[in-house]
């Protein structure tokens, strides 16, 4: 029986995939009352109603380029920012199409060319979040010559951002959910985005009910909204197609002044290694407040994830899935002619007075490692790391020592070389 090949992925689909960590931002309007992104949804609000906050939005806190110097101290390689959300409202300039947008709001300026002007300056890929729910068209319950029209302007107003701010990093839509059965007319958007941005990644959210669905030829990715990614099996698709989870911090996309369940920045590092275990992307969502800045506790987390992730050089980015057996939420990535243990759930050492005595280290096995290993390291300090192996190499064993009483890494990562 023949197996199907897995296709190969194009130049731009294998860029993203080593990005491998991305900063997202919710912000726009809602976040000047604090209830996250839906809250003219949940509270009814009328357009009219809602169009007044426009102008109190004065954005005196939003600094494009301290979020992306935070972006790059996190470790982020490329950052997606809401250009526009469901509730119409563009933080760029809609050049006529629209005045709902932030050159006629109180703050008098276009967000959008700021950021990406700032996200180039970093050395990060700008990626542009665009919906395609909208609120003030009702568009998902509108009669269909209405939704045609409402068409006409969502590929109106994705041309003017493919047109007016350079090089785009890839367009990352989200809302065909809220009509599923409808002609979103997929083909004229996508070909006119591939007409003014060739190398532009394009992603289409499934949402959290769809998590993984595969869906138009020329999406360029999956994805996984608040969920851990599931190793797809690509074999026989006519296109590789990368993955990519998008999570919050709390419990909201926009900010929530009132949410208090934030995600600890073990948590963050953890599920970025869940991610690189299957070669998924990362891409964690902040809400910046009201005035536009990053809050304290979130650019806290990032700068220590972005620590962390220095701690594991390139390996983050560019090692790639291996199958092999593990224990537990332990695995292997290879690249650049090594191998990477990532370790979980490894205990402290130090005096009893101090240290609550627990399992988690000793003997970690590792089957199916392809070639025998002549030697092996902790990257964090380049220690040497002890080791046994099988005369056939069919059983790899670690020795983990665990960490010194202060220090704890969450995840340690071991460079294993193999024999030449």
């Amino acid at each position: 029986m023949s197996i199907s090949p897995v296709p190969q992925p194009l130049p731009r689909i294998a860029r993203f995939e080593r990005y491998g960590f991305g900063l997202f931002l919710h912000w726009g309007l809602y976040s000047l009352l604090g209830q996250g992104e839906w809250v003219q949804h949940f509270r009814q609000m009328s357009v009219s109603e809602y169009e007044r906050l426009a102008e109190d939005f004065r954005a005196k806190e939003f600094d494009a380029a301290a979020i992306a110097r935070l972006a790059r101290e996190a470790g982020a390689r490329y950052v997606v920012f809401t250009t526009r959300h469901h509730d119409g409202f563009s933080l760029y300039d809609t050049r006529g199409l629209s005045d709902f947008d932030a050159p006629h709001s109180a703050a008098g300026r276009d967000l959008v060319a700021e950021f990406v002007e700032a996200c180039r300056s970093e050395g990060l890929s700008p990626f542009l979040y665009h919906t395609t729910l909208d609120w003030r068209w009702n568009s998902a319950d509108c009669d269909e010559r209405q939704f045609n029209d409402y068409l006409d302007y969502v590929n109106a107003s994705v041309e003017i951002l493919c047109r007016n701010y350079g090089e785009i990093g890839g367009l990352w839509f989200d809302g065909n959910w809220s009509r599923k059965q409808a002609d979103w007319q997929e083909d004229r958007l996508y070909a006119m985005i591939r007409k003014h941005q060739p190398e532009a990644m394009i992603i289409n959210n499934t949402g959290m009910g769809a998590r993984g669905r595969t869906g138009h030829p020329e999406l360029d990715s999956t994805t996984f909204e608040q969920d851990l990614p599931v190793a797809p099996n690509r074999a026989g698709w006519p296109k590789y197609l990368a993955g990519e989870m998008c999570e919050t911090m709390n419990g909201h996309w926009g900010v929530g002044n009132e949410d208090f369940r934030f995600k600890s920045p073990a948590e963050v590092i953890e599920h970025l290694c869940a991610c690189r275990r299957i070669g998924a992307n990362y891409l964690l969502n902040v809400g910046p407040t009201a005035s536009g800045r990053i809050p304290d506790y979130e650019a806290a987390v990032l700068r220590l994830a972005g620590q962390w992730i220095q701690r594991t050089g390139r390996v983050i980015y560019d090692a790639r899935p291996l199958e092999t057996g593990c224990v537990g939420r332990d695995f292997v990535l290879q690249g650049d002619g090594a191998y990477y243990y990532f370790a979980f759930d490894l205990s402290r050492r130090g005096d009893a007075h101090v240290v609550t005595r627990g399992g988690g280290n000793g003997l970690r096995p590792v089957e199916g490692l392809p070639r025998r290993i002549r030697a092996a390291r902790w990257i964090d300090n380049g220690e040497t790391a002890r080791f046994a192996q099988s005369p056939d190499a069919a059983l790899f064993v670690l020795h983990c020592l665990g960490y010194d009483y202060g220090s704890d890494l969450v995840v340690r990562v071991a460079e294993l070389i193999p024999e030449d």
